[in-house]
């Protein structure tokens, strides 16, 4: 048995030898490859010496006197492990030893992108139209653009498009255009001089160049902020063109005249998405500059993209409003920065902000601003650490704790020797304001046990340290945010669409400091900024993608496509719900191909302005020929406008409130394909759809549907969330319902 046994082995042996000799060296390279691993260990050694030295042991028991040469790198402080190159049989051999918890392979991942267009589903190997998308202009109306800025190299582009008609001519400070950046003008039409800007289509403020390159910037690698928020910077389409119009000053700020000269500048030069991030509505739809000159680009084919504004979370706030305006909300991404704050008797805290300086020494002294008040006359003033409040003989050389005030502080604090600041606020906790001294933001809650530590040590201390980058759940809205209802009307719901806008890295100017105060030094390629101005040109960008891939569509047609794919967001986290988000997360890969869209010409825009109350002599004058609403064939249905989103106000506090929606949908998907309505009615709603199905033979061909909404008076909700979705085989085509009462927002 033993023999036999001996034999089968010898006999396997030669086996092996003649597969090795026929197959040649190859098979034994690939036992010898070597690539990277890390090899966690279990125990904890007592310093980072013997760590390390227990790392090269290990290597050393496994590859002898190679060790040294195979190890690369060894974590010691926070973890017990080790980098090396290994073979498969050594990470087998490793991975068998009583001491090794783990052994990881090295994977080589891909830069992502500043976050926000992977995390909305558009990653930089999303499927695209070159041609098409080369061949969309983008307007942006904003501060002015940094031509030299890396995100608007042209490198690969041709030639501007036959259809574009406008200029760029060198300026002060302005080096002038290429194939990437095809226009840049500046409006500046009451000829009052700006002391603090440049009469040339020039950036000196930076949100211009933020917002362009964030809509059509071209691919930057390795683009960050100090380190932070580093990837790949890009817009939604790299390979668009980018239009500036400069409407907006650092002095006097953007002026009604500009903004219409602007718009009559872009419909002439031929854009085909217009994105402003200005606020507006100032008057009615009739009579408010950017919803007057969005009329007139919806007319031309344009969509015209609009932030919903930044005074959240204060309902009824929402602003640009307009219909045929793409109204968009600022969401948060899966990203936060903050900086830890150890306290003198070893309790670590943690702010938010970006803070980008490392301390030079362990901890420093720690005053209230209300205790080192220049006077008692400035020691209420000195609670907020304003400028001129403070002792400087008690500020130099302190870390010092304020409550929010004004923004600034930190230049103040500065000014006067000290060495930073903690501010305490529980406004403005989702967004990251970057810091020209050491400083972060702690709530009230982290305020008030400092305050304690603060008045219980006789000599309290602290140190800030450098920001990082922390994971967090998302999304959701951010509390600057603009909420509904709509001011314009209580039949349309506003905002439209959610898409990010919280600390989104983007280009910036060469020409102002990261903070703009006094005293910062701080100068970068890249910034991070927060607002609705920040959401509008990543939804800009979405509307750009869709049209690249149909170019013939109209501007509510990409509106519908952008507004039914977009993904449902939470009421719990969100409780002010669709007044916050509308119809949801953008999805550009989704609004690509919708299946169904809610179209709409400038007629059916004019019979909602007369349903509205709007006299014919208001109505023709923004058509700019003769309407006589009274003529018109009536608009029927609740809100008389084919919408992608439905919204019923209720009418009375006792008796149920019957709402009558009537939409037609337009086939954009599949020639022959069948529809089921799926209807989400939340409590005390009934809901109904006539008919329940609709089914098409061809492509472009309109179904008509009714929908009938019976709502009882609301008793504690602000609102109801409801929905109405369409689903084929391939599509889903979701519109939400809402259900709110007028009458608590008046």
């Amino acid at each position: 048995m033993l023999r036999n046994n001996h034999f089968c082995w010898l006999l396997s042996y030669q086996l092996l030898l003649l597969t090795l000799i026929l197959t040649g060296i190859e098979a034994v390279e690939v036992d010898r490859k070597e690539d990277f691993y890390i090899v966690f260990l279990k125990d904890n050694p007592a310093n980072e010496e013997s760590a390390f030295q227990r790392h090269i042991d290990v290597l050393s028991s496994l590859k002898g006197r190679d060790a040294t040469e195979s190890h690369v790198y060894s974590y010691t402080k926070i973890f017990n492990a080790f980098a090396a190159k290994l073979s498969q049989y050594e990470v087998h051999k490793l991975s068998s030893m009583d001491e090794v918890a783990s052994v990881i392979p090295n994977r080589y991942r891909k830069l992502h992108t500043t976050r926000s267009w992977e995390f909305i589903g558009l990653p930089a190997t999303a499927k695209r139209r070159l041609k098409g998308e080369s061949n969309i202009i983008v307007g942006v109306f904003d501060t002015g653009v940094t031509p030299q800025s890396k995100s608007f190299k042209d490198d690969g582009l041709g030639p501007p498009p036959a259809k574009w008609k406008g200029s760029c001519h060198h300026f002060a400070n302005f080096s002038g255009c290429n194939n990437k950046l095809i226009g840049a003008r500046y409006f500046k039409l009451d000829k009052v001089p700006d002391p603090n800007d440049i009469m040339s289509p020039i950036d000196v403020h930076g949100h211009g160049t933020h917002t362009s390159s964030t809509l059509a910037g071209s691919m930057v690698p390795d683009a960050s902020l100090f380190g932070l928020a580093r990837g790949t910077a890009r817009g939604a389409v790299p390979s668009a063109r980018v239009a500036m119009y400069k409407v907006c000053w650092a002095t006097s700020g953007c002026s009604d005249i500009d903004i219409l000269a602007a718009f009559e500048a872009a419909i002439i030069d031929g854009v085909d998405i217009i994105s402003i991030s200005i606020g507006g509505l100032t008057g009615g739809y009739t009579t408010d500059v950017i919803s007057v000159g969005a009329f007139h680009a919806m007319r031309k084919g344009i969509l015209t993209v609009a932030s919903a504004g930044n005074d959240g979370p204060n309902l009824n706030t929402v602003a640009n409003h307009a219909p045929w305006v793409l109204t968009v909300a600022a969401s948060g991404i899966d990203r936060e920065f903050r900086s830890k704050v150890l306290l003198g008797n070893g309790r670590t805290v943690s702010g938010i902000g970006v803070n980008a300086f490392d301390p030079k020494q362990k901890l420093y002294p720690l005053a209230m601003g209300v205790d080192i008040a220049k006077s008692s006359d400035t020691r209420e003033s000195s609670r907020y650490c304003s400028e001129g409040s403070m002792d400087p003989r008690k500020v130099k050389g302190k870390l010092v704790y304020c409550q929010l005030g004004s923004w600034g502080v930190d230049s103040v604090v500065k000014e006067l020797g000290g060495i930073g600041t903690i501010i305490e606020s529980d406004q403005f906790l989702d967004s990251a304001p970057i810091f020209m001294a050491p400083a972060t933001i702690v709530n009230s809650s982290i305020g008030k046990s400092m305050n304690s530590y603060m008045h219980s040590d006789r000599l309290p201390s602290a140190v800030i340290y450098k920001s990082q980058e922390v994971k967090i759940k998302a999304p959701f809205i951010a509390s600057f945010s603009s909420r509904g209802p709509n001011p314009g009307t209580k039949h349309l719901l506003k905002p439209d669409i959610a898409a990010p806008g919280i600390d989104i890295l983007a280009s910036y100017t060469p020409m102002k400091s990261l903070t703009g105060l006094k005293g910062d030094t701080q100068y970068s390629e890249f910034t991070l900024m927060s607002g609705t101005s920040m959401s509008c040109p990543h939804v800009g960008g979405a509307a750009a993608y869709v049209k690249s891939f149909h170019p013939d569509w109209s501007p509510s047609a990409i509106k519908s496509a952008i507004m039914t794919t977009a993904r449902s967001m939470s009421s719990k986290v969100d409780r002010e719900a669709e007044f916050a988000y509308g119809a949801g997360q953008v999805n550009p890969m989704k609004a690509r191909s919708p299946g169904l869209v809610y179209d709409m010409d400038d007629m059916g825009y004019i019979q909602f302005l007369c349903h509205e109350g709007y006299n014919s002599s208001s109505v023709s004058s923004l058509l700019r020929q003769q309407v006589n609403c009274s003529t018109l064939i009536p608009a029927t249905g609740e809100d008389a406008i084919n919408y992608p989103t439905m919204q019923l106000g209720l009418k009375s506090d006792q008796e149920p409130t019957i709402g009558i929606f009537r939409r037609r949908v337009t086939n954009v998907g599949q020639a022959k394909s069948v529809y089921n309505a799926t209807i989400r009615a939340p409590k005390g709603v009934d809901i109904t759809v006539q008919p329940m199905t609709l089914s098409f033979t061809r492509p472009m061909q309109k179904r008509s549907f009714k929908v009938v909404v019976k709502a009882k008076p609301l008793s504690n909700a602000i609102i109801l969330s409801g929905s109405l979705t369409w689903k084929s085989s391939r599509h889903i085509v979701r519109s939400p319902i809402v259900i709110y009462d007028p009458k608590v927002f008046d």
